[in-house]
């Protein structure tokens, strides 16, 4: 069998880690899992306690993410009932913090600009990874 007809054996057994797949047959095969800053437009909208909509607030922030590469293989197997055995591992948070962002463009319904103090920013809470890791697929044990 080529090593084009096992990418595609595995493209439909695991698409996840096709990347991971094709990058260890390339030759490097060193795990790259690692925490990077991105960009992202948050938008966060307040209604009232009717389901009126009060405002929308949005902003562009900086945020952590994983990304990266992960050692896994697939390989042949006369016990698995798919005939072959798959490890597949992902980069993904290891440990997650709190953080607090604060929106600083907010609109009422109408699309008018709110500036007063109270209504002018809207703070939010997310976590975000500050370690990532390689981790099996479909453990969410930990």
């Amino acid at each position: 069998m080529q090593v084009q007809e096992l990418l595609f054996i595995a493209a439909v057994l695991m698409p996840q880690c096709l990347r991971a797949l094709r990058y260890n047959h390339q030759g490097t095969g060193d795990e790259n899992c690692e925490t990077l800053k991105s960009e992202i437009h948050l938008i966060k909208e307040e209604f009232d306690e009717l389901g009126r909509m009060q405002r929308t607030c949005n902003a562009d922030v900086i945020v952590n993410k994983c990304e990266g590469l992960c050692n896994s293989q697939v390989q042949p197997s006369v016990i698995t009932p798919t005939g072959f055995l798959k490890e597949c591992y992902c980069c993904r948070e290891s440990f997650l913090k709190e953080k607090v962002i604060t929106l600083t463009h907010c609109y009422d319904p109408d699309g008018t600009r709110l500036t007063s103090q109270e209504m002018g920013t809207m703070d939010i809470r997310l976590r975000e990874p500050t370690e990532c890791k390689c981790f099996k697929c479909g453990d969410f044990t930990r």
